[in-house]
């Protein structure tokens, strides 16, 4: 017999299908079994040109990013050395030169 996984949020057993989508009676979350199996093999992250980054990789601003709750500014063509790839929001976490620690987008940066 065919068993269900678990819910990824509660780990409720109870799961069940309603159509492609699998749902859990617990908590309410639902999900596709492409996205649970994204999540287990590990969800690649890209640059704007869709290459694949890495931990430790170089990359270059495509374009002059605001810093949040400061005036300055990460202008175009500024190189981020030794990123490393986190999952949320922001793809990036990073030190940028004259700025400090930041968090970016993926979709904002090119692979140098």
């Amino acid at each position: 017999m065919f068993q269900l996984p678990p819910c990824p949020q509660c780990n409720s057993e109870y799961t069940y299908e309603d159509g492609v989508q699998l749902v859990c009676p617990e908590c309410g979350h639902e999900w596709t079994a492409a996205e649970q199996a994204a999540a287990e093999v590990g969800a690649v992250i890209r640059d704007s040109n869709g290459n694949e980054l890495q931990d430790g990789d170089t990359v270059t601003v495509i374009k002059d990013l605001k810093v949040k709750g400061s005036s300055l500014i990460v202008k175009v063509g500024t190189k981020v050395k030794n990123i490393r790839l986190v999952d949320g929001d922001h793809d990036i976490d990073c030190k940028v030169d004259g700025i400090g620690p930041m968090k970016l987008k993926s979709e904002f940066v090119k692979k140098a």
